[in-house]
């Protein structure tokens, strides 16, 4: 056995400090994750989870991060805001993350982020609610489009079509509240006016009677539902049922093979906004993303033997700028992590371009949305309004 009994006072400091830092070098960078694997944001938790999975054993694989490992810890959330809260907690101060990534519903990033803020600890969010970003907060971050950039796209195609007067069906849900919210407030802006507006609940099972009334409203040409999950999908059967007769949108919270399955054929001519993913291989070229998503959805079909989703490659995007923030860093101190995120700029990711700033910690423009028709159980480009 090995005795430091011979050694100087001196050199047995200088043994240990070397065997310290050895030791420190070995330990893994901490990086926590809650998500919503069960509950109606089942669809868009389960792929999130599964890239992050995916690509963390893939880096590993390759050496890791500053010659660290990446250790995942995750949680599920069971689609409830008061859960993602205490697992937050629990990843902060039992778990002692370096960084988070998580927040699969607006709900549940809301309630991570006083946590996050009071710590310390950067957190890059995987939902869309405008809330999460406005007004900027130092420790928080997202990769998902906002939904009032959603409500901008749908808008834009509406008033192409010379659609003015619709219904509005949002979602009780933190999404589909701040959806609704941005709705409202950016549809005059083209010219649109809501003449009828009704909501439902996320684990509701029938919407017939909101669209019953919101049939009923004078004038209306076109419905827009706002939502994520389950619930978007049953809306859609029940508006077939009704024999509605007006073009029906859905928002980017249905981005996913998934809403096409729940819904079948009823989904068909139904628009919605969406990232290059859904559409990797109908995109020309040039387009700078084509190389990432292509390879991306490549990847994960690999893998797990099923369709990609817009939710897997936020997942993806909130990992890559999380490792290139720790590498340009160049350690797992905090501010400095936090500061390389906040300095994000030309990175080329599923759902966009982020050029992010001190005022902007999303980084993308309306650009980063495709408007989608889905026909025949497939999505299709619709020729860009913007």
């Amino acid at each position: 056995m090995f005795s430091f009994s011979y050694l100087k006072p001196t050199i047995l400091c200088s043994v240990l400090a070397v065997m310290h830092v050895g030791v420190s070098a070995a330990e893994p960078i901490k990086i926590g994750s809650v998500v919503s694997i069960t509950g109606p944001a089942a669809y868009l938790g389960d792929p999130e989870l599964k890239t992050l999975q995916l690509y963390i054993e893939k880096i590993n694989a390759e050496g890791g991060v500053l010659g660290r490992k990446i250790e995942l810890i995750h949680y599920d959330d069971g689609s409830e805001a008061n859960k993602a809260n205490g697992f937050t907690k629990r990843l902060i101060e039992s778990d002692k993350v370096d960084l988070i990534i998580g927040g699969t519903t607006t709900g549940g990033s809301m309630a991570m982020i006083p946590l996050v803020e009071k710590a310390g600890v950067p957190f890059i969010s995987m939902a869309a609610g405008v809330p999460i970003i406005e007004p900027a907060k130092k420790w928080v971050f997202k990769v998902a489009p906002t939904d009032r950039m959603a409500a901008e796209k749908v808008f834009a195609d509406m008033k192409k079509r010379g659609i003015s007067k619709i219904g509005l069906l949002a979602e009780t849900s933190g999404f589909g509240q701040s959806g609704a919210k941005e709705t409202n407030a950016v549809a005059a802006k083209y010219g649109i006016t809501i003449v009828a507006s009704e909501t439902y609940g996320p684990k509701d099972t029938d919407t017939t009677a909101q669209l019953t009334k919101i049939k009923g409203a004078p004038g209306i040409q076109a419905v827009f539902v706002f939502g994520a999950g389950q619930g978007p999908a049953v809306a859609t059967k029940n508006y077939r049922q009704l024999s509605i007769d007006l073009p029906l949108y859905q928002s980017h919270g249905v981005a996913s093979q998934e809403y096409i399955k729940l819904s079948g054929p009823a989904a068909d001519k139904v628009r919605l906004p969406a990232a290059a993913l859904v559409i990797a291989h109908e995109l020309p070229a040039n387009d700078a993303q084509k190389p990432v998503v292509t390879e991306y959805e490549r990847t994960y079909k690999d893998r797990y033997k099923s369709d990609v989703s817009t939710f897997g490659g936020h997942g993806y995007d909130a990992l890559m700028i999380a490792v290139n923030s720790i590498k340009k860093a160049g350690s797992t101190d905090k501010e400095k992590i936090r500061s390389a995120i906040e300095g994000t700029k030309g990175y080329v990711g599923t759902a966009g371009i982020f050029n992010m700033s001190a005022s902007d910690h999303m980084g993308l423009d309306l650009s980063a949305f495709r408007l989608l028709e889905i026909a025949n159980g497939k999505w299709n480009l619709v020729q860009s309004t913007n």
